[in-house]
């Protein structure tokens, strides 16, 4: 039976049992500013007619109500008209949605109730997207993976369909920063590239997840270090009710958790994830054996009315090992194994937040700790008995402390603050490279710790009946590397956003900016083979990027929205290798490690371009979401010429849709387009037996750096899920198929210097041989293998609940 039967199978036996039940919502309603209840607030379920109101303490109750997703609208003199977090509700289970509140600066009858996607951050009027639990739960060739979902937004390209990458608004994987509950958390992938951010499975559970401000520019104050994007992510607080259980069954792995309350003012949430891809990628005969694990938890406590503080960890364990038990392998299968390294790493970040509420403001204290171990090595013809060829370990590891203090009612919102963090980095590397053509032997042992500060402020005001709002923030950073990162000035990060309502649905949005980035720890820690620190001079410094958007945003209904955004980044001190001649921008996208080199800080680079995003939310059961981004991305080399970055794409559309049929059943659709990404040709003296025995790989000449384009690719994603409610559990399966039409995507062509044509060893296995070349013996014979990737991959997922 096959397994589109053998589902249907399961669904049809399901129904048969499975009862129609509905949902309870409860919750609190809450100053946003002072933690207080807020009593006899009127409380609506978006796009019905069911109400409530709250009760003294802020507590409100539905009973009976539909499955699906929600969001609340809460309502009450003197506060402004509030639009909740998205949230889930499933037959015969308790959700809880606490919502916070804040004071109104208009007149009751002013208010205008708009939807939630239409809500704006004064800080940041635009270049912001909220991403909530439908779309994380739901997205079609995402299997609940929140990066996957993140690549769907306007603005946001990918490098590979089985890579996480953030290519955002054409700046490189290494310049976004992410959140997670006030904390910043440097990996959020499992594989993660040290240098950069990407890898191929997302780590964050998508249990945990409440909602996801997404924002691709306009960066506040608040969030430092990030040219490109800043992903800030909300965790829900555990269940008040009782220990629910939730296990999750994949495409790739298995996940368990838990969560509940710890008494009358405390609950928790923890979940592990083990994978089972290394069993199906050895079934599949592939060259590698991926393994990982991950965990999570948060534990929140409301120490009295004016108090709470929470616990959150997240860690994760990778280990690609290299499939060399493959009998008679192909060509590709052989070429793989000879150059791929064996990958080891693992991660974790631990932090605790305290909030306490005052009359006037709120404080916000953050303390964290994160690290990662990346290890990499090789050995020659893949046996653990001979000598290695390449052999890399490294430790990061940050402290941190942040203080943060707001003031939401004075005459002007004000906020403001500072942290700062002692970084310890290792790093012990001995591997053969190429400088010029050259094979050289690099072999150091790093050590480094280092101090670094920030501080921020941030000042906004609405004036004209609320139709006028703008925003001004500044943003300081340093680090006792060298005398450039010491001085804070060097590093001044201003910002400043307008918005004005010309009509009730009509917005024009602007924000200028100015945001700094500090180099990765593998180019502050990089020494020679004499042990220097030759990145320890005033060539170094802070990556700086000068932005300035501008845009509309046209809302002709209620559930409907059109924006359009245009975009220009401009870079300064961009890190350039040294060895290459080239910026480092293109660099990140690939296992292991970037940075790790001699560089310079004379690179530059360009971003600019024009996103349309058009969304209609529950229209008659129908979500659809078209956007569509025209960019270009170029950096300098060291001759100071501007070149297409490796991502550099130009074209990028995503059409999204889902509709919501009877009985609990879901179908989501999503159509990708990326134009042809430019790549570069090999070096003809890649065929030289000296640098092919060492690299296993051709060199590429710089020389003509991205002066080739691929074709463009397109992919079609599809999503069924069917929902069952019994008495005392809920259980939902869902078919994933990515790639539908099977269309084969066109990469960078693979070189080998193998024979097409096995021959047997003495045990009667395939072997293939390199080609000399009969007119040099000096070289070998290279040639060409298709490189296409992509098939269909269709999948099954069971996710119960208890």
């Amino acid at each position: 039976m096959g397994h589109k039967n053998a589902l249907l199978f399961v669904i049809l036996l399901f129904s048969t049992y499975a009862v129609a039940q509905k949902g309870i919502v409860k919750g609190r309603i809450y100053d946003a500013k002072t933690n207080q209840p807020v009593g006899f607030a009127s409380i609506l379920i978006e796009g019905t007619d069911i109400g409530s109101t709250s009760d003294q303490d802020g507590n409100y109750t539905f009973k009976g109500v539909e499955p699906g997703f929600k969001h609340l609208v809460i309502s009450f003199i003197g506060f402004e008209t509030t639009v909740s977090p998205e949230f889930q509700v499933q037959g015969n289970q308790t959700t809880f949605i606490d919502v916070a509140v804040k004071e109104s600066t208009v007149q009751l009858g002013e208010v205008t109730v708009r939807q939630n996607f239409a809500a704006k951050k004064i800080e940041s009027p635009l270049s912001v997207i909220s991403v909530g639990v439908q779309e994380i739960e739901k997205t079609a060739g995402a299997n609940r993976d929140v990066s996957k979902v993140i690549q769907t937004l306007p603005g946001v390209g990918t490098t590979d369909p089985n890579r996480n990458d953030l290519i955002v608004r054409g700046g490189g994987p290494s310049e976004n920063v992410f959140y997670l509950d006030y904390i910043e958390i440097p990996v959020i992938n499992h594989f993660s590239t040290q240098g950069s951010s990407g890898g191929s499975v997302g780590v964050i559970n998508p249990d945990f997840v409440q909602d996801i401000d997404f924002y691709t520019g306009a960066f506040p104050a608040d969030k430092g270090n990030a040219l490109s994007s800043v992903m800030d992510i909300k965790e829900k607080d555990g269940s008040k009710d009782r220990l629910h259980t939730k296990l999750s069954v994949g495409a790739s792995d298995a996940a368990l958790t838990l969560d509940g309350p710890l008494g009358k003012n405390t609950t928790f949430i923890l979940s592990a994830r083990q994978s089972y891809l290394q069993f199906l990628f050895s079934a599949l005969g592939l060259p590698f054996l991926p393994t990982y694990n991950d965990f999570q938890f948060k534990l929140k406590t409301q120490i009295d009315k004016k108090d709470e503080i929470t616990f959150i960890g997240i860690g994760a364990i990778d280990d690609d090992a290299l499939n060399t038990g493959i009998k008679n392998p192909t060509e590709s299968q052989a070429y793989i194994l000879a150059y791929l390294p064996t990958y080891k790493q693992w991660n974790y970040t631990v932090g605790a937040v305290y909030k306490h509420f005052a009359d006037t403001h709120y404080d916000t204290w953050v303390l964290s700790r994160n690290m990662l171990r990346n290890m990499n090595y090789k050995y020659i013809g893949n046996n653990p008995d001979s000598a290695k060829t390449s052999d890399y370990r490294s430790d990061e590891a940050e402290n941190k402390f942040r203080f943060e203090r707001n003031y939401p009612d004075l005459p002007v919102k004000l906020s403001f603050g500072g942290g700062v963090k002692y970084s310890h980095y290792s790093n012990y590397t001995n591997r053969e490279i190429f400088i010029n053509n050259m094979a050289s032997n690099q072999k150091y042992n790093s050590l480094l710790g280092l101090f670094g500060y920030q501080a921020f402020a941030q000042a906004s005001k609405a004036v004209l009946d609320d139709r006028l709002k703008l925003s001004l923030g500044v943003n300081f950073a340093g680090l006792n590397y060298n005398q450039n990162m010491m001085n804070p000035l060097n590093q001044f990060s201003p910002r400043f956003s307008i918005s004005y309502a010309l009509t009730p649905e009509i917005d024009l949005n602007g924000n200028i900016g100015r945001y700094s980035q500090q180099p990765a720890y593998t180019t502050l820690g990089f020494r020679n083979s004499a042990g220097d620190l030759v990145n320890q001079n005033e060539n170094l410094r802070y990556t700086i990027s000068n932005q300035a958007i501008a845009g509309f945003e046209y809302r002709p209904m209620d559930n409907m929205r059109l924006s359009v955004e245009g975009f220009y980044k401009q870079y300064e001190y961009y890190p350039l290798s040294v060895i290459d001649g080239l910026s480092i921008a293109s660099e990140g996208t690939n296992f292991g490690e970037v940075g790790d080199e001699q560089i310079v800080s004379t690179g530059k680079g360009r971003a600019y371009g024009i996103e349309l995003l058009y969304k209609i939310m529950e229209m008659k059961r129908l979500n659809v979401t078209a956007t569509y981004t025209y960019f270009r991305s170029e950096f300098t080399n060291a001759a100071g010429t501007y070149l297409p970055s490796s991502w550099d794409t130009k074209n990028l559309f995503n059409l999204i849709g889902s509709y919501k049929f009877r009985n609990n059943w879901n179908l989501a659709i999503r159509w990708r387009f990326v134009g042809g990404a430019p790549y570069t040709p090999i070096d003809q003296v890649s065929a030289t037996k000296t640098i092919w025995d060492i690299s296993k790989q051709p060199l590429l000449d710089y020389s003509r750096f991205n002066s080739l384009r691929l074709p463009s690719s397109h992919q079609l994603d599809m999503r069924i899920d069917k929902e069952f409610y019994f008495k005392k559990w809920v259980l939902n399966l869902y078919t994933d198929i990515q790639n539908v039409y099977n269309f084969k995507t066109k990469g960078a062509p693979i070189y080998t210097n193998i024979s097409a044509t096995p021959t047997l060893d003495a045990n009667g296995n395939n072997q293939f041989l390199p080609v000399t070349d009969s007119a040099n013996s000096s070289k070998y014979v290279l040639r060409t293998i298709d490189n296409f990737a992509g098939s269909i991959l269709p999948t099954i997922g069971i996710i119960i609940k208890i």
